[in-house]
């Protein structure tokens, strides 16, 4: 279904701001996915995937409390909207009957 296209970046990312829930803000979902994944990502990649999905309408954003830390700047919180749940559970569906799709042979494949 085009409605919920992902990319692979981008279900990245709606899924760690799923898994940070309340305190997914740029920096937080950089580290989060670089240690579970073992992947670097630059910021402006992130930055890019986070205003698609706002623009697509998967993602909320509100603005924090300004930091002294961060020179007066607020952090940029991100939640995931309905939008966004309906298309993690379509994009994992999809996996899944893709998954058990394979028979169990193709799996069993034997290294020599």
């Amino acid at each position: 279904m085009k409605e919920y296209a992902l990319g692979e970046f981008e279900e990245v990312v709606l899924l760690t701001v799923g898994v940070l829930f309340d305190e997914a803000y740029g920096v937080a979902v950089k580290d989060e996915i670089e240690n579970r994944l073992n992947r670097k990502v630059s910021v402006g990649a992130l930055q890019s995937a986070l205003r698609r999905l706002e623009k697509k309408g998967y993602l909320s954003s509100r603005v924090g409390e300004t930091d002294p830390t961060r020179g007066g700047k607020p952090k940029r919180y991100f939640t995931i909207t309905a939008a966004g749940s309906r298309a993690l559970s379509y994009a994992r569906d999809v996996r899944n009957e893709l998954w058990n799709a394979i028979p169990k042979v193709a799996l069993d494949l034997k290294f020599t």
